[in-house]
């Protein structure tokens, strides 16, 4: 790891920012919004690069940052939310349907939406884990470190997501 922290930083964004931005949007579903919190989870690495003392652990260090930032965004979204429902309920607007750019639609297959659609079903921290065990293909004691709960924490929380996923996709298998 070199110690100069710009070259530093500008390695491990080559070598890095796909990934983590596919963590942010299998969270997300958001393009836009994923990218953001990849470039703040840069930002906020590069700006404490002098506390950060093993260069090792820079990766685990951005994937828990952009975990973070994606709590942050659904947080803000929920908010938002909420306001537009209240102003659609003042102005008697009818209910606002499920908003998805094209391009995402055109990309994945009817499968890959379903189960993307049933992983946004569940509970934050469930999903939290299941893209970090599956896509990002970290142990339960790495996943345990990046969301800060035991490691038997995330083997319940694995384990009700899964079971959540099945019942959710099983019966769209049978239609």
């Amino acid at each position: 790891m070199p110690s100069d922290p710009d070259v530093a930083i500008a390695e491990l964004y080559h070598a890095h920012w796909h990934r983590l931005v596919r963590l942010a949007w299998l969270l997300l579903r958001d393009q836009l919004a994923a990218e953001d919190v990849v470039q703040d989870a840069f930002v906020a690495t590069h700006r404490s690069w002098s506390a950060i003392r093993d260069g090792g652990r820079v990766v685990g260090y951005l994937q828990t940052a952009v975990v973070n930032g994606c709590r942050s965004v659904q947080r803000h979204n929920v908010v938002v939310d909420r306001q537009n429902l209240r102003d659609a309920a003042a102005a008697d607007a009818p209910g606002r349907g499920s908003h998805g750019s094209a391009e995402t639609h055109v990309l994945h297959s009817a499968d890959r939406d379903a189960v993307l659609d049933a992983l946004r079903t569940l509970p934050s921290r469930q999903r939290e884990v299941l893209v970090l065990r599956y896509y990002s293909d970290l142990s339960e004691a790495q996943i345990a470190h990046a969301l800060e709960i035991s490691p038997g924490a995330v083997k319940t929380h694995a384990h009700r997501g899964l079971t959540a996923l099945r019942r959710t996709i099983e019966p769209l298998e049978l239609s």
